[in-house]
């Protein structure tokens, strides 16, 4: 991220598609980006049948005026490989390029997305395109970054792509003995005797395989990978100063991005929060942490958001004043150093006609532009922030093989959703402004003071041997419901579960019991509270019982282990319990959050050593803050407390010497 905000300071634009546009526009363009402060824009994600109108056809010259603009006017590009989107000829020429779903129905061309990864024509082509772009722009002065593809996740059950799963299948076992015993073929008679027998798990009579599935997500991430290393390795071998991303898209369950974020040289995310969702200032916090912690700490950058409404959900609600920069200085003070939107300039025609844009369709003269111009101002004045880290002592774990096998059919409940798991423990630590990384099972936890693992139903012995050390040597940990159930080939741990972590647990269960209404508990020694959805027959084995089920067994475990402290929930606490279990746990842990209060509402998160303070509540509230300090927004130096009106934010930096 340094080559990019290294002089620029944080980033700002979006998606430019000129291409959309007569050549007039495009002067009005450059200069109200001048204006607005823009110094980054994203060109040619979708522009494949401009640059090849036929098969081996090259027209660069647009491209070739448009980025001579951009580097005249000091505005850097993000160009992209427009590999997401083929054109019709390749359909209509080549119809195997097309993706085929599940049940073997062929998808055409007229929308996006029409390719299949595994088609070596596909392939052929594509890397011919992103060669000669590459060959064409080495050098180019506006060149600051290469945007590789566009939104990774499309799957396909074609033959070609069923032969490319045979052949990752043969890399991962070796021989069919072996995927015969992965995938426990005994069971309904699927035992394999040649290779050509394996296909996609495609449309079925009855629940397919879980292991077969299960490996078929993994190739399927692995697959789009392989295609989005190709194109960058073209890249890289002609510009290898020029630093390479593609866009992730938050909690997306298809691609699993622990295993994508180190190929790339900046962790980017398209995220959209949901203007009807109450929830959805949490929710983008914890995106925002996940992308930080696929960036391995550092500065990351968003990609994509909208100053307004978007055109996709069923009832687009508009964002009012204030939301657009509300939201985008949430995402910079969890460690972004980028603040982009899909797109600059609102289309006429297409299937986005009513996305929202920083440019809108009635021009320039209007309440969002001018808010997008001020915006531009805020970024300018928080150029400092670039680069510094967010610090936390606290770790959620998440893991794409996990939610890709819990999710599969045929399991005790379908309401164990991982992500809303995460959610709701993440919540509590928001609200007291404690600082959280998101991290895989298999990270290293030596640097956490408390590590939550709200469920991973799937664990290898090795991640289970790392939790167990970590609580081991002094840490604190949480395991939630329902997890160490199966092993990486999705294969159920036999025995008392958790199995794996029964040591460290201190505990031990037999039944999962769903619940079929609320569900009381009682804490040890004091008041009920309410759990849902889910209990389990568990016994103490050298823990404590911490609450219990209003039959007497437990439902909440504290265990001390070795230097550290284990717990176990066996339900799922409604949010005023689990926000006394947080208070317990960060009293275990030693950890504090920002400011000793907050009002329900403000968000409190310290990047390096500004504190940023965002008022997502409906109501103005008063926040004590450290003193003496400036609002590197305003320039203001508050006197032992600010005032946040709904959607204000402030950036505090102490004025202490030396700090």
């Amino acid at each position: 991220m340094h080559s990019l905000t290294g002089g620029r300071g944080l980033l700002y634009g979006g998606d430019y598609n000129p291409e959309q546009w007569p050549e007039e526009v495009w002067q009005e363009d450059v200069e109200l980006m001048k204006a607005a402060g823009v110094n980054l824009v994203t060109v040619g994600v979708f522009s494949w049948a401009r640059i090849e109108p036929e098969p081996g056809a090259r027209d660069f010259g647009w491209l070739d005026r448009v980025l001579d603009l951009l580097a005249g006017a000091g505005i850097a590009a993000d160009l992209a490989t427009p590999t997401a989107s083929p054109p019709p000829w390749m359909g209509h020429r080549w119809p195997e390029t097309l993706p085929v779903d599940e049940s073997g129905h062929r998808l055409w061309y007229g929308a996006r997305n029409q390719f299949c990864a595994s088609s070596p024509v596909y392939r052929e082509r594509a890397l011919a395109l992103v060669t000669d772009l590459a060959d064409r722009y080495a050098g180019h002065p506006a060149l600051a970054m290469w945007h590789v593809g566009n939104e990774y996740g499309q799957f396909c059950h074609c033959d070609d792509a069923a032969a490319a799963f045979r052949a990752w299948l043969r890399e991962r076992y070796g021989d069919l003995d072996a995927l015969n015993e992965a995938w426990g073929t005994t069971f309904w008679s699927q035992r394999y005797s040649e290779w050509d027998e394996i296909i996609t798990p495609r449309r079925a009579p009855y629940i397919i395989n879980p292991s077969q599935q299960l490996d078929y997500r993994r190739f399927g991430s692995d697959e789009l990978l392989a295609h989005f290393r190709a194109e960058r390795d073209v890249l890289r071998a002609r510009t290898p100063d020029i630093p390479i991303t593609t866009n992730f898209m938050g909690f997306f369950k298809p691609v699993d991005y622990w295993s994508w974020a180190p190929e790339e040289d900046v962790v980017s995310n398209d995220y959209y929060p949901d203007p009807a969702d109450p929830q959805a200032a949490v929710r983008a916090a914890l995106t925002h942490d996940l992308m930080r912690g696929l960036a391995g700490g550092r500065p990351w950058m968003l990609m994509e958001q909208a100053t307004t409404g978007v055109n996709w959900r069923p009832h687009n609600l508009p964002k009012p004043p204030g939301q657009m920069r509300l939201e985008s200085l949430q995402a910079v003070a969890r460690g972004s150093d980028g603040s982009c939107y899909f797109q600059w300039r609102a289309s006429r025609f297409g299937a986005e006609r009513f996305h929202a844009a920083m440019v809108p369709h009635a021009g320039p003269d209007t309440r969002l532009h001018a808010e997008v111009r001020a915006h531009g101002a805020d970024l300018r004045r928080l150029a400092s922030v670039a680069g510094t880290p967010v610090e936390s002592r606290v770790a959620l774990v998440h893991d794409w093989p996990s939610w890709w096998a819990l999710e599969e059919r045929g399991r005790p409940s379908d309401r164990i959703d991982p992500v809303e798991r995460l959610l709701e423990h993440y919540r509590p630590l928001w609200e007291r402004g404690v600082s959280v990384d998101v991290v895989p099972p298999s990270a290293d936890l030596s640097g956490y003071a408390l590590v939550l693992v709200p469920n991973l139903y799937l664990i290898s012995d090795r991640d289970a041997a790392s939790l167990t050390a970590y609580v081991r040597g002094g840490g604190v940990l949480m395991v939630g419901p329902f997890s160490g159930v199966v092993d990486p080939r999705a294969h159920v741990r036999t025995g008392r579960f958790p199995a794996p972590l029964r040591e460290v647990l201190g505990a031990s269960g037999e039944e999962w019991r769903p619940a079929g209404g609320p569900i009381t508990c009682r804490w040890a020694g004091g008041a009920e509270f309410a759990a849902h959805t889910w209990t389990e027959l568990v016994r103490a084995e050298g823990a404590e019982t911490v609450a219990s089920f209003a039959s007497g067994e437990p439902a909440v475990l504290r265990h001390a282990y070795g230097e550290g402290t284990a717990w176990y929930l066996a339900t799922l606490p409604e949010p005023g319990a689990l926000a006394e279990l947080t208070d317990r746990l960060l009293a275990d842990a030693g950890v504090t959050g920002a400011l000793p209060e907050l009002p329900p509402g403000v968000e409190a998160v310290r990047r390096g050593p500004v504190l940023f303070l965002l008022n997502h509540g409906g109501d103005t509230v008063r926040v004590p803050v450290p003193a003496p300090s400036e609002d590197l927004l305003t320039g203001s130096a508050p006197d032992g407390h600010v005032i946040l009106a709904p959607r204000d934010v402030v950036a505090l930096r102490s004025t202490h010497l030396g700090d």
